[in-house]
């Protein structure tokens, strides 16, 4: 049975199997499911296929994806409003990934770079505190923005994905009875790579040593692509081998933990959106 997986959308849930992609939403105006595929794309596909290479494009494509669903999202949800347009679209979305950047690469690294014992001490405990703080200043991040009213309901849709793509692995008939009995927490879930990928930087990180501030800066941004080259392939084996080694359990213990905050327990007619979006790829 192939892999299938998705994320939480505005009102909704998108799923992928494949190349098979759809958006399911619930309508603000009559409180009825709609249902849309979208296309997928092609670009990279032979380099999205070499190992530590495709990590940095399977991440511009899942971004990609993202926006291009909750776009679809929000006109499917709320088609009486006035929909952003594509350049407001991408201005926004680059605006965003300079705060991820700024927020969550640099501003730990210039705080830990505040202490002079660490300054120019050894490179691998200035990493482990760099990323220390880049992990709760994440934690910080994810709590804030749950006790925001709208943001709770996306991760409560994050939940039901979760909870219909366990049923449709275990092979059972994909109702909103079957899907509530299963976790909301996932270990394939993009949560648990965001906490592979901060784990994993801390150690690549050190291998730039502990030079200059500039050049600290420059070597967290030319290494990025290395960190998601390998944290892809560490998802990739996680996922492969959870349920047979406890060991892998373990490492991605973590992970599920932080979808303790991503994630919430979905009312009925979240569970059946999902349910919707899911059975569009796999039926």
């Amino acid at each position: 049975m192939p892999s299938v997986g998705g994320q939480a959308v505005i009102e909704g849930v998108m799923m992928q199997n494949g190349d098979r992609i759809a958006v399911a939403v619930r309508r603000s105006s009559d409180n009825q499911i709609t249902v849309r595929d979208i296309p997928a794309r092609t670009h990279f596909r032979r380099l999205g296929k070499i190992p530590f290479i495709r990590g940095l494009f399977r991440l511009y494509d899942m971004l990609s994806l993202g926006i291009r669903a909750l776009n679809v999202s929000v006109k499917l949800a709320f088609p009486e409003q006035d929909q952003p347009g594509r350049i407001e679209t991408s201005l926004t979305f680059l605006v965003a990934i300079i705060i991820a950047i700024g927020g969550f690469v640099i501003l730990p690294l210039y705080i830990t770079n505040t202490v002079q014992g660490l300054r120019t001490g050894n490179p691998i405990l200035f990493n482990l505190v760099e990323g220390i703080i880049r992990i709760l200043l994440f934690l910080v991040y994810l709590l804030l923005i749950s006790l925001l009213k709208d943001i709770r309901r996306v991760f409560q849709y994050h939940g039901a994905e979760h909870k219909s793509v366990y049923t449709y692995e275990a092979k059972e008939e994909l109702t909103v009875e079957n899907a509530h009995k299963y976790q909301t927490l996932h270990p394939r879930c993009g949560t648990a790579f965001l906490m592979i990928v901060f784990i994993i930087a801390i150690l690549i990180f050190s291998l730039a040593g502990n030079p200059d501030l500039w050049v600290k800066i420059l070597s967290r941004l030319l290494l990025l692509p290395v960190v998601a080259g390998i944290s892809y392939e560490a998802l990739r084996f996680s996922g492969r081998h959870y349920k047979s080694s406890k060991w892998v359990r373990l490492l991605v213990q973590p992970g599920l933990w932080l979808q303790k905050i991503t994630t919430a327990e979905p009312t009925d007619d979240m569970l059946e959106v999902a349910i919707a979006s899911l059975k569009q790829v796999t039926e």
